[in-house]
């Protein structure tokens, strides 16, 4: 039996159904706004792993392209892997859902959601998190209550929640916003340079239409939901974090107090150490299991850190809540790439290069938009050696995509237009080392790429991560936070921009209670740090590069009638080979007659430049051309004065004297001035080269 309920937010009216497909699975939601349709499924392993002591949730986002009455370019026409923006939306749902779960259940679970229509006008992607949130309400799975998420945009002086794709495109604000009817457990967005009041507004708008979403699914839930399994939720006994703290706390005191990482992480292990060997000795019976002993052991050092953050304002590496650790900046630290800077803060690092090149550059990609190309973009990679580690590598997995994307967010309010700077400009980061916040390193260092590479930005941007310690009746907020706090931490929030507002932010929260006054404070002591991070970067990199790198290729554009594209590309595309051949320069040419040429040397450029002007010139009565003679007759000299068009210089029109045989005064392939006298009705050229001689 259908079972339904819809809530209505901004201008939009969502409506969840279950009871008519996916019935086995432990929770099943069809969401709908308009003709937006979305399955969104829930299904929980029957137990947790053996010595499970983590929580294994899976999330997958999946966009069908038959949504939108199409299929997939290429050889292959059915969904493979998954595309970026499929990764970044499955991150998107996993985020706010995660904290939700009750600790101690460490069974698998398993949210998938699948856009099964697609009307172009309602994003599919808050109803995505919305419809995830819905199927684990109702589901027999221990979900603490429910989350909603919406999209804020800001249009005309106005916030607009759910905005249409159509509004959106005029928006110069994207925030998806997440969270329960009580707090904000997530944001993520870019806006053009707003203010830190202005995106506080938009945090509280979204949350206000979050909590309708939220007390809808719970009253529905109440109706057609399931039991919440929580036999399964295993209790961390009192007894073992009180046996461990006995152990570790003492330790903890000097291990927590080592500024240096990785001798901090030694000194870590040496503690687990002591404690297995008290409470989990070889080869006796022990009275607790190993996985409620490393629960025990994380839950005291959290408690042993965030005491000594609260208590004595002193954090692991020595600093005070607010201070930066120190920077080190070099731009232009490898040679031969257009554009590169060493980033540096603390001990996270990032080797940031920038790749600029015409239009075949572009990153070409499909979706149900239809296929597009960005001419920007930022890759993001975290090899294992950048903490100390032997791991994978390979195809780049979520967290490195959704690093690069947040960074490339922050940086695009910043590009020069394409008119002012005709390049696709490729990013790329690669983190040396890690310790807290190698995406905001990400930002900085390809920030300080495009300077050195000579793009023209508008003004540089700096990033930084915050986080947060949160106690009953106190809070501390912390400037660019370590690994270990964000790991023990209550809360990640990036934010990036510069002194005039922010580009791009991002927060998770592990816990409920952050409220709009925390936010405020996080955002306040943000923009102190980014502003001292972006005074250590002009320092370094005071303004772009006048000139570009040697090894840069350079572009030029020009402009063509619409109506002329065809006559460059030729039939076949034989003509543009043709050019290239001859030219050695690569050519690109809009559908609005914009042409991009690009070569290694200006001479392969103006040479392009002149083919294609005298391709798509028009030949004006009255003006003098030089030409090359194409044949001879005896009434006269056949002239092509522009690529492809030739006209009749009569021998009458050649000189002031009269000549009985033109072939006594010219030959083939001789360059003369001619005049162009008239154009008859079929298009023939009129030409004289007696008027352009001294009489």
């Amino acid at each position: 039996m259908k079972h339904t309920t819809t809530v209505t937010v901004g201008d939009q009216e969502i409506i969840f159904e279950t009871g008519q497909i996916a019935r086995q699975a432990n929770g099943a939601v069809i969401v709908k706004a308009g003709e937006t349709h979305l399955l969104c499924t829930a299904c929980a392993a029957p137990n947790a792993a053996e010595g499970a002591d983590f929580f294994p949730l899976r999330v997958d986002y999946q966009e069908n392209f038959s949504a939108v009455g199409k299929t997939l370019s290429g050889f292959i026409k059915r969904q493979g892997r998954p595309s970026e923006k499929e990764i970044l939306v499955s991150r998107l749902i996993d985020r706010p859902l995660r904290p939700m779960f009750e600790d101690g259940y460490y069974n698998e679970v398993q949210v998938l959601a699948y856009v099964l229509s697609y009307d172009g006008v309602n994003a599919p992607e808050p109803l995505a998190i919305c419809g995830a949130s819905a199927a684990l309400a109702i589901s027999d799975v221990p979900l603490l209550k429910p989350i909603g998420a919406v999209r804020v945009g800001f249009i005309a002086g106005r916030f607009v929640i759910n905005p249409t794709t159509e509004q959106q495109q005029n928006s110069s604000l994207n925030l998806l916003i997440a969270g329960t009817d009580d707090a904000v457990l997530m944001i993520e967005g870019h806006c053009d340079f707003l203010t830190e009041e202005q995106v506080l507004e938009s945090i509280k708008a979204g949350h206000e239409a979050i909590k309708k979403i939220c007390a809808a699914i719970l009253a529905w839930a109440k109706v057609v939901g399931k039991e919440k399994a929580r036999t399964a939720i295993r209790q961390l006994p009192k007894e073992v974090i009180d046996a461990v703290d006995e152990i570790a706390s003492p330790l903890l005191e000097k291990a927590l107090r080592i500024a240096k990482k990785q001798e901090r992480e030694i000194a870590q292990t040496a503690v687990k150490e002591a404690v297995d060997q008290a409470l989990l000795p070889e080869g006796k019976e022990h009275r607790y299991s190993a996985a409620d002993v490393a629960a025990a052991l994380k839950k005291v050092s959290s408690k042993r850190m965030r005491r000594m953050i609260v208590e004595e304002d002193l954090r692991s590496d020595g600093r005070d809540s607010k201070t930066i650790r120190p920077i080190e900046i070099v731009p232009g630290i490898l040679p031969r790439t257009h554009g590169s800077a060493l980033f540096t803060r603390g001990e996270t690092q990032a080797i940031a290069i920038c790749t600029l090149g015409g239009e075949s550059m572009a990153q070409r990609f499909e979706d149900l938009h239809g296929e597009s190309t960005r001419r920007f973009y930022l890759q993001y990679s975290f090899p294992p050696f950048s903490v100390g580690e032997v791991g994978r590598i390979g195809s780049p997995g979520r967290r490195e995509i959704g690093h690069g994307k947040l960074a490339e967010h922050g940086l695009m309010p910043i590009l020069p237009s394409k008119e002012n700077f005709p390049y696709v400009i490729r990013l790329e980061s690669n983190i040396t080392e890690s310790n807290g916040s190698s995406s905001m390193a990400t930002l900085c260092g390809c920030c300080l790429a495009m300077m050195d590479a000579g793009v023209p930005i508008k003004r540089p941007v700096a990033g930084i991560a915050m986080g947060l310690i949160l106690e009953e009746d106190s809070y501390t907020i912390l400037s660019d936070i370590l690994g270990i706090e964000d790991a023990l931490g209550d809360m990640d929030f990036k934010v990036t921009g510069d002194d005039q507002g922010i580009t791009a932010f991002q927060m998770d929260i592990k816990v409920e209670g952050i409220t709009l006054e925390i936010m405020a404070a996080a955002l306040k002591q943000a923009k102190a740090g980014r502003l001292h991070i972006l005074q250590e970067m002009l320092k370094a990199c005071p303004q772009h590069r006048q000139e570009m790198s040697k090894y840069a290729p350079r572009i030029e554009t020009m402009r063509i009638r619409p109506s002329k594209i065809a006559t460059v590309i030729g039939p076949g595309g034989k003509q543009i080979r043709a050019i290239i051949e001859a030219t050695g320069v690569q050519i690109d040419i809009d559908d609005e007659g914009v042409i991009s040429i690009a070569a290694t040397n200006l001479e392969g450029i103006e040479k392009a430049k002149a083919i294609i002007n005298g391709l798509t010139a028009e030949v004006e009565i009255g003006k003098v051309y030089n030409g090359k003679i194409t044949a001879i007759m005896p009434f006269g000299a056949f002239v092509e004065i522009l690529p492809g068009k030739e006209g009749l210089c009569h021998i009458s029109e050649f000189d002031h004297m009269r000549i009985e045989d033109l072939n006594t005064r010219a030959a083939i392939g001789d360059q003369i001035n001619v005049e162009v006298l008239a154009i008859n009705e079929r298009g023939q050229l009129k030409l004289s080269r007696k008027s352009t001689l001294p009489k």
